[in-house]
């Protein structure tokens, strides 16, 4: 696998506060790889300066084997697509219409025909073809999300970076989204998801990163990262990892004999 993004030393400061400090990663083509960590760990910041959309204060980060600051906004639009958490759009577009408009970094560069196959191709992986003809604004959270995917996804760029995009989701549309990532991970485009389910991103990411305070904590394969001392580390609970399960993926459950509060 080769390397898409390197990011070494990297600290980043927004409203005078330091939210990510001295970050070092690789993240590799052919991969799906999962930033998890609790809330205000710096997940969505990290995945802000891998867009180009977070300025970095230190250290650097690099596309393809270039520093992200040389590159063209353009240059960016068909390398790298991004899934934000907020689907929001200002005008009444038909779902139609934001789909396409994942294809305005290659105008001038394919055909129509390539065009309507990416779109075509989009829609179809998101289970949104009874939405086409809807307004944007007119959608469930859970609609925009998939419609909101379906623009990235007719970008065709080979490198995808995804922030919750499961968050809105239903248990059905949560798994096809990550099976969507496996498949784009499978034909060799590198795949970076925030996640906030520990046992979705043990099950469909080939390694994790974990921050927490701004620093990364640990990289490496599920079984690596997701011990059970570590997540309660983490996250301040304590956890059941179950490994022993049908399809052999763990599954990180919370230990409510331990983690109770509640008092009479």
């Amino acid at each position: 696998m080769t390397a898409a993004y390197e990011v070494r030393g990297v600290t980043c400061r927004l409203g005078g506060r330091e939210i990510v400090h001295g970050v070092d990663l690789d993240i590799h083509h052919g991969e799906v790889l999962a930033l998890v960590g609790p809330n205000g760990a710096g997940k969505s910041t990290l995945l802000g300066t891998l867009t180009g959309d977070v300025p970095v204060e230190s250290g650097e980060v690099r596309l393809l084997g270039r520093p992200l600051a040389h590159w063209s906004a353009a240059d960016l639009a068909r390398t790298r697509g991004v899934l934000l958490q907020a689907n929001q759009v200002s005008f009444p577009f038909t779902v139609r219409e934001v789909v396409e408009m994942g294809r305005s970094p290659w105008v001038g560069r394919t055909s129509a025909q390539e065009d309507d196959a990416a779109i075509a191709e989009a829609i179809d992986r998101t289970d949104i073809a009874h939405l086409l003809d809807r307004p944007f604004t007119a959608l469930s959270g859970g609609e925009k999300a998939r419609a909101s995917l379906a623009r990235v996804l007719a970008q065709q760029t080979d490198v995808v970076l995804l922030d919750e995009p499961t968050a809105a989701l239903d248990l059905r549309h949560q798994e096809e989204v990550m099976v969507v990532a496996r498949d784009l991970a499978a034909a060799g485009r590198a795949v970076i998801v925030v996640l906030h389910d520990l046992s979705l991103a043990a099950a469909r990411a080939d390694r994790i990163a974990m921050l927490a305070g701004g620093r990364m904590i640990s990289v490496g394969t599920p079984s690596e990262v997701l011990t059970p001392e570590r997540v309660e580390e983490v996250y301040g609970i304590a956890v059941h990892v179950l490994t022993d399960t049908p399809d052999g993926h763990l599954i990180v459950v919370p230990h409510r004999g331990l983690s109770d509060t509640v008092s009479s």
